[in-house]
């Protein structure tokens, strides 16, 4: 193996909703470079950067309906119950609640927590404070999906952050997704909250860091941490 499949092996791809932007980034960085050269390294850089927010690598996805993985890279920043958005019509009992808090340095690719069909996306303007602050889930905008599993309907919150202006969601309204499958992403850091029904078990702990489509965050009655995954 050469030194250049090396590297290709080594990096993951830039997903195509980050093309336009590192493109931008890049263009930015030849002007600067042409005023002054100490610009250039410094575009570089900026440069690099996004590219590497953007990355969208591969995971092993754990293969078992009991299952919930997390869909987000970051750092699990509570875990308890709550009530879910009201418009997400998922009612008004509390819910075991987890949240992954996404900064600038996470991969920001959203993934299906468990494996079901989308019956609702709803998406809510709001404010965009700092989205480790737990009225972040009430104040900010955000973009709920309803997903039906094999254990219930459970819900998975897109929040903005502070820094975070723009959320994508890929998926549609009666989509069927694999546990792990990209569904959407946010720019630029931000938090991800996953609802499910008060049977699920917590397998985390505040403060632990998870890995999009790899993390087991809960589980539904007795299971066994798998050790087969599937490639996504």
């Amino acid at each position: 193996m050469t030194i250049i499949d090396s590297i290709r092996h080594s990096m993951a791809p830039i997903h195509k909703e980050g093309h336009r932007f590192v493109a931008i980034f890049l263009v930015a960085t030849l002007i600067l470079g042409w005023i002054a050269q100490p610009l250039f390294w410094i575009g570089l850089i900026a440069t690099l950067w996004c590219a590497y927010f953007f990355r969208d690598p591969d995971r092993m996805v754990p293969q078992d309906d009991n299952l919930v993985i997390s869909p987000a890279d970051g750092r699990v920043s509570a875990i308890s119950e709550e009530i879910p958005p009201a418009e997400m019509g998922l009612g008004a009992e509390p819910m075991l609640r987890i949240c992954v808090f996404m900064n600038v340095f996470d991969c920001h690719v959203n993934r299906a927590p468990m494996a079901g069909r989308i019956t609702g996306i709803h998406y809510r303007p709001g404010k965009f404070l700092n989205a480790e602050l737990d009225k972040a889930s009430e104040d900010n905008e955000r973009n709920g999906l309803v997903i039906e599993t094999a254990h219930g309907s459970i819900g998975v919150v897109q929040i903005a952050g502070l820094v975070a202006r723009r959320i994508v969601c890929f998926s549609q309204n009666g989509d069927v997704l694999d546990a792990g499958e990209r569904f959407g992403l946010i720019r630029f850091g931000s938090r991800l909250d996953v609802y499910l029904p008060t049977t699920a078990t917590p397998r985390v702990a505040v403060g632990q860091m998870a890995t999009a489509g790899e993390t087991v965050l809960a589980g539904f009655g007795g299971f066994d941490l798998p050790t087969v995954g599937r490639k996504i």
